[in-house]
């Protein structure tokens, strides 16, 4: 191992087997057997995906791989980002490198003390007090008390525990526990801070306050390995990733490489047709049947380009609507990250439509200039008939935008620098201004 490498991970496995007995902990065997009694789900198979495989031994058996042959290295002072599905690896990959659990196969070469911050009150003792704790913590880690003393107002501060500090934690709100659990990791300088989803717990202003911190520690040459849902922090946090996929891992690369691979894997597929989705509500009298991307002369495109026009082209089935009927459709927009920038609506246009008795009908949505940057879009429909919601299709539809030479300049604007196109231009102060 390099001397600026301070995790090497090699060919890292970790296998549970899904039968009564086997678990490897007389606590985990005893939970398994007292569930199937009550008739209870598994509690193991929340780690990820069954299979049935064939172990070393010949015996065949029942088992989920939750990490399969993983390799990577971390260096010295980077903040690494690990994201992925639910069930993907990453709570167990944080385990192994925090010496919770072992691995079936493999080897986990790590230089340096660890702080890991894995679930609400990892490492605290609830009879404790905060105080007590902090103390504890520093112990494990390896610190003398006097070291543990010089950093006590510090913690307490960064907390905002500090009236609560002489009071058992197991008293503490989930919200408390973390707050101090953060601090007390993030202070007692470890050389490793490994930091699992549990920062969601927290309020906002405090997120922002960790992810400060995390900063910082990386800034002072010390490795952060970060795991979470908010692909906004990992962007902004994170000066690398590795996208796990069912225990092994899909992608290694920069932040933003790994997240915008992980959002696009997230994103619907861009299939048209959507008849057989059940995940949609409404009365179901008209139902939405196809999307198509078309550009402004009406061809069917794979994806639209900045600057230019394009029409979304909509195909319904008339279910159970008589007559000539008020048609209400709307198309929300939404970001990689989620959020809705932008909603197309007949009733704010001020277009009339209507539903007829019949099969169905076609509509097009004009959009005469495209102003988003270059991304992945997804698309919600949503319709009502005579003012009764009718259908809607979350994610139904994964809309691509290209760099297009929207100014007219040969310049795009940077990647990251805006959310949306937006035309202006500059002249001096008095002269007169163009439309």
């Amino acid at each position: 191992m390099s001397s600026d490498v301070v995790i090497k991970v090699e060919h890292l496995s970790k296998r549970y087997s899904l039968g009564v007995i086997g678990t490897g902990t007389l606590s985990h065997d005893l939970n398994r057997w007292w569930a199937k009694v009550r008739g209870k789900p598994d509690p193991t198979l929340k780690i990820g995906a069954a299979g049935t495989g064939r172990l070393e031994n010949g015996d065949d058996s029942e088992f989920v791989w939750a990490l399969r042959d993983v390799t990577f290295e971390v260096k010295r002072g980077e903040v690494l980002g690990i994201i992925g599905a639910n069930g993907a690896g990453k709570s167990t990959l944080l385990k192994i490198l925090s010496r919770v659990t072992a691995p079936t196969m493999g080897e986990v070469k790590i230089k340096g003390r660890i702080a890991s911050l894995l679930e609400v009150g990892t490492g605290f003792h609830p009879e404790l007090t905060g105080r007590e704790n902090i103390f504890l913590n520093g112990a494990i880690l390896g610190m003398t008390k006097a070291e543990v003393a010089g950093k006590l107002d510090e913690i307490v501060d960064f907390s905002g525990c500090d009236r609560y500090i002489d009071t058992p934690v197991k008293r503490y709100s989930s919200g408390m526990y973390v707050r101090l659990a953060f601090a007390v990791a993030a202070h007692l300088e470890p050389e490793i801070l490994i930091v699992d989803e549990v920062l969601a717990v927290g309020d906002a202003a405090f997120q922002k306050k960790c992810l400060g911190k995390m900063s910082d520690v990386a800034r002072e040459g010390r490795t952060v390995l970060f795991v979470s849902h908010n692909m906004v922090s990992i962007k902004a946090l994170c000066h690398t990733a590795v996208l796990l996929n069912q225990g092994g891992i899909q992608v290694e690369s920069d932040a933003e490489s790994v997240v915008h691979r992980y959002l696009q894997a997230m994103t619907q597929p861009s299939s048209a047709n959507f008849e057989d989705r059940t995940d949609r509500k409404g009365n179901g009298s008209v139902r939405f049947s196809h999307i198509g991307l078309l550009d402004a002369a009406g061809t069917p495109v794979q994806a639209w380009i900045s600057g230019q026009g394009g029409r979304i082209r909509l195909r319904y089935k008339n279910v159970s609507a008589t007559g000539s009927e008020r048609l209400h459709i709307a198309i929300g927009l939404n970001d990689e990250m989620g959020t809705r920038i932008a909603l197309l609506n007949n009733e704010i246009t001020g277009d009339e439509l209507s539903v007829s008795g019949g099969g169905g009908g076609t509509i097009d949505v004009i959009v005469p200039r495209v102003r988003c940057m270059p991304g992945t879009y997804s698309l919600t429909l949503y319709s009502k008939v005579n003012g009764s919601e009718a259908d809607w299709v979350t994610n139904a539809f994964s809309l691509y935008v290209q760099h297009g030479d929207f100014f007219g300049t040969g310049k795009p604007i940077p990647a990251g620098e805006s959310q949306f196109l937006m035309e202006h231009s500059f002249t001096p102060a008095g002269s007169q201004c163009s439309d």
